[in-house]
């Protein structure tokens, strides 16, 4: 009978062809001179080998250790098949996870390890990728699966910056030797296909595109449905939109008393209303430069990993980097991301903040975004996760939202307690995150399932969060065009304040072997991670 480990083994290969450019898949070979097969009959066929190892998997009778495994093969299967059944290539335009353009410009690995064929060849499969990507767009259309007008718009200006600088291409990089035929691809192959696509889209894809009052899934056929699944695969629970929605606003009326409190002692005001006012008008609230910016990131995180050996008892021997996003990226991407190095350790994860209009962004959160993506959020996670031994590789790689953001959002309050941030203003940073996530549970069921129009969402964060205009902006397109990963958060993050308030019930308890036993078997779905811990 195939065990559980070759299941899992034969999942990575699915995965890994699902999305070549899996971020935590860097080194794993065999994949590294491609991009993701675009075409629908590919999609189906990967469903079904997805689905079938699940249900292979299923069937099995494990011991109590394999029971893991198999709780993390069945998931991750499943996830393939509702990806591939969402069908959000046919009209998702500009969002990095999933649109082909911001694919090309925003996800292409910037460092080629060994040799230029990999990377070159990738470049050379660009045209067919993209005319495949325009015909899933014409089919979606014929099926009444629409994009949003305004992000066809927002992929065409992405396109048309990238044109418009070919000296400073981002596709050139500067670790391939063969510029040559680095310069022959970019100028015969790679810009005249992002030329003919950005035709497409102005001229088929933007005219039959949706109005900014009808964004989300629940205008499309299906869509309702297809969301459903949406959210109970990025928050592995079976926790309806109804659900979610009235919790992110109780969490909202609860986070009421702790902005009271520490707003007092920051700004000597006391009403929800002023704190928020104080945060969101005051001109020294904001930075400087982008320059300063990443010098405060800097810091936050050496504080970190300073106090971190007293909370978690393993921790990565890397410490994590830090980088500005590119300038392409930049209007589009969110304030702040991690990017995991490679499999094999040859080179740290990295902390990316975004720079762009740094002196329109907000000075309070700075220091939980650091907590949240390096130490000890993403990078402590996914570095000791990629290092874990006598496990299938599927357990070091698995990507599932709730559990790797649930760790990093409740990163950001463990560092309270950690003692970590630097005054009351960073604190009130904490609480401003909070209202983030809490709301995206609002927004995201509201675009998705209650059928919110753009406008809602704007006016919604605008009252509700601290959240600077242009990161209102850019995290509403996101929501619109990733529905139901921004509820991983905080639904990871509840999840497992749950599991450490039973766990704090028993007179042995230990912070640090809690922790280490929460990150001692890679990322798991919320229900697998339940029954490790009660045991």
């Amino acid at each position: 009978m195939t065990s559980l480990a070759v299941l899992a083994d034969r999942l990575v290969d699915v995965l890994a062809e699902e999305d070549p450019l899996n971020e935590l898949l860097q080194g794993y070979p065999g994949y590294d001179h491609l991009l993701p097969d675009l075409d629908a009959a590919a999609g189906e066929r990967l469903r079904d080998r997805a689905l079938a190892i699940a249900a292979e998997a299923a069937a099995m009778e494990p011991t109590a250790l394999d029971r893991i495994t198999r709780g993390v093969v069945v998931q991750q299967a499943e996830g393939v098949a509702t990806r591939v059944d969402a069908r959000l290539i046919e009209h998702t335009m500009a969002d990095y996870s999933i649109a082909p353009v911001a694919v090309l410009l925003g996800r292409l690995p910037k460092v080629v390890p060994e040799g230029d064929e990999p990377f070159l060849t990738r470049l050379a499969a660009i045209p067919e990728f993209l005319a495949t990507a325009a015909d899933r767009h014409r089919g979606g259309i014929a099926a009444g699966r629409l994009p949003v007008a305004s992000r066809v718009r927002a992929a065409i200006a992405l396109i048309d910056t990238y044109l418009a600088d070919p000296t400073h291409d981002p596709l050139r990089l500067s670790s391939i030797q063969d510029t040559e035929a680095l310069d022959r691809l970019l100028a015969k192959e790679v810009h005249p296909a992002l030329a003919g696509y950005r035709r497409v889209l102005h001229a088929e894809i933007t005219p039959p595109g949706r109005p900014d009052d009808r964004p989300g899934l629940c205008w499309l056929p299906d869509g309702t449905a297809v969301y459903a699944a949406l959210a109970r695969m990025h928050t592995t629970t079976e926790r309806t939109p109804e659900e979610l929605h009235r919790t992110g606003l109780e969490l909202m009326e609860r986070l009421a008393g702790e902005y009271a409190e520490i707003g007092v002692k920051a700004f000597g005001v006391s009403t929800v209303a002023e704190v928020r006012q104080r945060m969101r008008t005051d001109p020294a609230l904001r930075w400087g430069s982008a320059e300063e910016l990443l010098a405060a990131n800097r810091a936050a995180m050496d504080r970190a990993e300073a106090a971190a050996p007293g909370w978690i008892g393993r921790l990565p021997a890397q410490r994590c980097g830090l980088a500005p996003v590119s300038e392409l990226e930049g209007p589009t991407a969110s304030s702040a991301a991690y990017g995991p190095g490679p499999l094999d350790g040859s080179r740290p994860g990295t902390f990316y903040v975004n720079t762009y209009r740094a002196t329109e962004r907000d000075r309070c959160i700075t220091e939980a975004n650091a907590f949240h993506e390096g130490t000890p959020g993403h990078h402590v996670q996914i570095t000791l996760a990629q290092q874990l031994q006598d496990v299938p590789l599927l357990r070091r790689v698995a990507w599932i939202n709730a559990y790797m953001e649930g760790w990093a959002l409740y990163c950001e309050r463990l560092a309270d307690e950690m003692g970590l941030y630097s005054d009351d203003i960073a604190r009130l940073g904490m609480l401003a995150n909070d209202s983030m996530r809490a709301a995206r549970l609002v927004v995201d069921t509201g675009l998705h399932h209650f059928g919110w129009s753009r406008e809602r969402v704007v006016d919604f964060l605008r009252a509700n969060t601290v959240m600077s205009e242009v990161e209102i902006q850019s995290e509403t397109d996101r929501y619109i065009e990733w529905p139901g990963q921004a509820l991983a958060y905080m639904v990871g993050r509840l999840e497992v304040q749950r599991l450490r308030a039973r766990a704090e019930v028993a007179e042995s308890f230990d912070i640090k072997e809690f922790h280490d036993r929460l990150l001692g078997n890679g990322p798991l779905p919320m229900p697998v991670l339940d029954e490790l811990l009660a045991g």
